[in-house]
């Protein structure tokens, strides 16, 4: 057969396969239709700067692939963590795009293989050096999620209340405790709390069990190597209940929202304010009176001895951020690719910050501090100034184990449980975890 003629036959035998549908294109397989599900948590007021750049990016991915749709959902955040997520991964059905919190929390979901590896994807996009630390989302030679941004969890103070009254910002416990006592015979609230949401209440028990154990016990519990029944932890669990007997907080705090307690601080009834970061866009913002953001005043937690510096960190780091579900392939994974890249990018990490006042998880951004205002700078200053950062607590315990820490927390505050209960409850919750494990669940 001549080389014409089989060159003819090969043309008219595709053309046939494409008449009955046999064979596409790759321009066909580019434009076809798929539809993509984003889930986030950016749903309070404090995150809708968040979810807005978020959103832009994705409306503009949608203009420049018509082919693909990007279903972009909120949920809330407590909901989403402790509920929805565990049951979408338990049935091998979470979201194709989802915001997670690294460290422990992503851990039984790499375990169950739900998340894919990202760390092929940064190199072949040359994204591998762009993040300032990936340790909460690795695991093994992987990397299960990435940093949409950093953050702390400081005391936010009033400096017009503090000076009024002669108080001195504390750096001690005895100076904390004695802060507290000023401020309640003043009148004044001394912490706002809105802990309807259980987590913000956990952060002072955090700290707590940091300053007086360090950072090492609590990795040594998560790995089975000690136990929360230890004498640093019951000797941490008796000081924040003799914290709570001071009544340091407003009336029925567990049933109160964190936007009420930020209410509280920016009205001036509320001495201090211990949260992340991410508040900061609303101490700053518009709901609060143009003066207010020159008033606040950004320190550490108290320690309890000043000389142990590894004690003596700021909760943060880059727990916050978003992963890719197993159950993308082909097409899918490609456009989801796609849409990560366009996230990652400079110009939307220049919004996070300028925007959402977040801080970057890019080594290389300059921040310009002129145009984040006082609080950011300040705050920026104290984490530049404070080694040893640690990881929230919540973010280093598994999902099921942070729950329970969560509840004892809201007991405590309540007084419903004594230091023996606190530490048992929280000790069943992590061998009955280790126990799942086990099993293979």
């Amino acid at each position: 057969m001549k080389h014409n003629q089989l060159i003819g036959m090969v043309f008219l035998l595709c053309v046939f396969m494409l008449l009955g549908a046999g064979c596409s294109t790759q321009a066909e397989l580019s434009e076809r239709k798929m539809t993509i599900k984003l889930r986030h948590f950016w749903t309070k007021e404090h995150d809708l700067p968040v979810a807005r750049i978020i959103e832009d990016v994705v409306r503009s991915y949608e203009a420049d692939h018509p082919n693909v749709k990007i279903e972009f959902e909120g949920m809330d955040q407590t909901f989403y963590r402790e509920q929805k997520l565990r049951s979408e991964m338990v049935t091998g059905n979470p979201p194709d795009i989802l915001a997670l919190f690294g460290g422990g929390e992503i851990e039984p979901y790499v375990r169950a293989e739900r998340l894919i590896d990202l760390k092929p994807f940064l190199a072949e996009r040359g994204m591998d050096k762009q993040f300032i630390d990936l340790s909460p989302w690795s695991f093994g030679d992987g990397i299960y999620g990435l940093p949409t941004e950093g953050f702390a969890e400081p005391i936010f103070y009033n400096k017009t209340i503090f000076a009024k009254l002669g108080i001195a910002p504390p750096e001690s416990w005895d100076e904390l405790l004695n802060a507290i006592k000023a401020l309640k015979e003043n009148g004044y609230i001394p912490f706002a709390l809105g802990n309807n949401e259980r987590w913000p209440g956990a952060i002072y028990y955090h700290y707590i069990l940091h300053r007086n154990a360090g950072p090492e016990l609590i990795n040594q519990i998560v790995t089975g190597q000690e136990s929360f029944n230890n004498p640093f932890y019951k000797a941490a669990t008796e000081a924040f209940a003799e914290l709570i007997e001071m009544d340091p907080f407003p009336k029925r705090s567990n049933d109160m929202s964190k936007e009420a307690a930020e209410e509280l601080f920016m009205s001036g009834k509320a001495g201090m304010y211990l949260n992340g970061s991410w508040v900061i866009n609303v101490l700053q913002g518009d709901s609060a009176a143009e003066s207010f953001k020159n008033e606040v005043g950004v320190i550490n937690f108290p320690s309890v001895d000043p000389a142990w510096e590894l004690a003596n960190g700021l909760t943060g780091g880059y727990t916050i951020g978003l992963a890719l579900s197993s159950k993308l392939q082909g097409e899918r994974l490609q456009a989801a690719y796609d849409l990560l890249e366009d996230i990652f990018a400079p110009e939307v990490q220049e919004r996070m910050v300028y925007e959402a006042m977040r801080f970057p998880y890019s080594a290389n951004f300059q921040v310009d501090y002129e145009r984040t205002g006082p609080i950011f700078a300040e705050l920026a200053e104290l984490i530049r100034s404070t080694p040893h950062p640690f990881i929230a607590y919540d973010n280093l315990l598994p999902p099921s184990v942070s729950s329970t820490f969560f509840d004892v927390t809201q007991s405590l505050i309540e007084q419903e449980m004594d230091t023996g209960e606190v530490l048992n409850k929280m000790q069943e919750s992590i061998i009955q975890y280790r126990e799942l494990i086990r099993k293979g669940g």
